[in-house]
């Protein structure tokens, strides 16, 4: 309970101390979990940010932070295509620790601050054994706090 009180805190002090960022909930696959997870995206300037992700399940706890270095329009404005990668780790009983990639797609609605996108993450597991995860696909339904997120 401490941990997830820890988040969400560190999530809000971020969110509202940023200029321009995304909250929201990921479904989907992320660090072996088909559940959700909280997504949050942090604009790093106007073509590339910071998306990461919490989730809880089976009493593990998983993060993923990427760097998306490739953020841009395609074709009309409101799509946006991605690229990134980063650190993910899975704490519990075990303690794994591995890179992972993505690519996504999203659409920002212009009349309401909100951005629908899914993604793919295969992920390189290196600590507590090396494994490659092919299978993290995901949702992300997110909400836009500030102006200027990422675009």
């Amino acid at each position: 309970m401490r941990r997830l009180l820890f988040v969400f805190a560190l999530l809000a002090s971020i969110t509202f101390n940023s200029n321009a960022q995304e909250v929201g909930v990921r479904f989907g696959g992320s660090n072996g979990n088909g559940g959700a997870a909280v997504d949050g995206v942090f604009s790093l300037g106007q073509f590339s940010r910071v998306h990461g992700n919490v989730a809880f399940w089976d009493g593990y706890m998983g993060l993923d932070v990427l760097w998306d270095f490739l953020y841009r329009p395609l074709g009309e404005e409101a799509f946006n295509w991605y690229v990134g990668v980063g650190p993910s780790t899975l704490i519990g009983d075990e303690f794994w620790l591995g890179a992972s990639g993505e690519i996504g797609l999203e659409y920002r609605f212009n009349e309401v601050p909100l951005v629908l996108g899914m993604d793919w993450r295969p992920t390189f597991w290196i600590i507590d054994d090396t494994n490659l995860g092919v299978d993290s696909f995901g949702l992300n339904i997110r909400w836009v706090f500030g102006s200027g997120s990422g675009t």
